[in-house]
């Protein structure tokens, strides 16, 4: 059983009822102080989970809940353009800087979440004129962002999701305002104003779609290695790939596929981080029991292929209870019933997909 932090057995002493005998399983998750886990060996996999401000705020139990099982936070969309930056000059830093308070208050690290990104963007931004004006306010964004937050958010996604969904090269990316403004030139400005603002964050490119069988990921696993190596043969400052892994029932994994991937970025000597891990379980049986079986077995696949070549930075999941999560919003169910892609459910009990991360995330230790 792991050291629980002070705070950690707090939070397990009051939580009372059905709710306690749910958490009580759950202090495999917990921050371990750093001389234990010397003491043990190597640490396991950091955990983490994408937290959403509001919820942090007004659900004591969620804030509760993250303070006792996430070594890592990374805001759902407190830090995009769109809440962060919704008028041409006029930043607002309320909501990243409550999560950015709450990380330091609860000992935890928070990764920044993203620099240039072709959604979220608010409408200012596509009155771009040219060029050289999407580049400048590319840079000011990113400058301000991250200085603000230099030396408290040691990692940043710089680019999410640059790939067209079908791409046939390396610059077949995603039609954004960044593209049409300043082509695939958009990824180096990016990460290199990045390094700028704070030369000793971790810059990571962020990724989803290239994990299973078919013509499509396999497009999308070729152009994701060209477009590395492009980077990388500018001297474009960049440290990790980030893998989503939004996992969907009904696809298969491409565990040869995958493992191919995961060699060539090794070998470009860039680390790897699980970034946004979930099951979409929208065509699973309705039986819980069942479902979560499933959706586990699945992430297990995933999680297996993954570790077998590399050990990943951190692993974190789009959130970390059914009751807020993203899912539904895109992919509900047809036969009414809640959405279940997290490690814990609506009231916060553990379910097989979170023993099968704590089983990855010890893997190495």
């Amino acid at each position: 059983m792991t050291t629980l932090l002070p705070s950690r057995r707090k939070f397990l002493a009051q939580t009372t009822g059905s709710l306690a005998l749910g958490l009580s399983g759950l202090s495999a998750f917990a921050a371990e102080p750093p001389h234990l886990s010397r003491a043990a060996g190597a640490a396991p996999i950091p955990y983490g989970a994408a937290v959403r401000a509001g919820a942090l705020a007004s659900d004591p139990t969620y804030r509760a809940a993250v303070a006792a099982m996430c070594e890592i936070i990374v805001p759902e969309g407190e830090m995009k353009w769109s809440d962060i930056h919704p008028k041409r000059g006029e930043y607002r830093f309320e909501n990243a800087d409550a999560l950015v308070d709450f990380a330091r208050q609860n000992r935890i690290e928070i990764r920044g979440h993203t620099l240039a990104w072709y959604g979220a963007l608010p409408a200012w931004t596509s009155e771009f004129a040219n060029g050289a004006e999407a580049e400048r306010e590319l840079v000011d964004h990113i400058e301000t962002v991250v200085s603000r937050y230099r030396g408290t958010v040691p990692s940043w996604d710089v680019v999410n999701e640059p790939l067209a969904d079908w791409p046939q090269d390396r610059f077949s990316l995603r039609p954004s305002i960044w593209m049409n403004r300043l082509g695939p030139e958009y990824l180096p400005i990016a990460f290199k104003a990045t390094a700028s603002a704070d030369p000793d964050a971790k810059l990571v490119l962020n990724e989803y779609d290239v994990e299973y069988h078919g013509a499509r990921f396999e497009a999308r696993r070729k152009a994701l290695i060209q477009l590395l190596r492009w980077l990388r043969d500018r001297d474009v400052p960049l440290h990790a790939v980030g893998l989503q892994a939004h996992l969907f029932a009904g696809r298969t994994i491409d565990r040869d596929g995958l493992q191919a991937l995961l060699a060539e970025i090794v070998a470009l000597k860039l680390d790897v981080l699980i970034t946004e891990l979930d099951v979409v379980d929208k065509d699973l049986p309705g039986k819980i029991g069942e479902r979560d079986a499933l959706v586990a077995a699945m992430a297990a696949q995933f999680l297996d292929a993954c570790c077998e070549v590399v050990r990943p930075k951190a692993i974190l999941t789009w959130g970390l209870t059914d009751r807020y999560t993203w899912v539904p919003t895109f992919f509900k169910r047809a036969d009414g019933m809640p959405n279940r892609p997290l490690p814990l459910d609506a009231e916060f009990k553990p379910k097989p997909l979170f023993d099968v991360i704590e089983e990855y995330r010890r893997k190495f230790a």
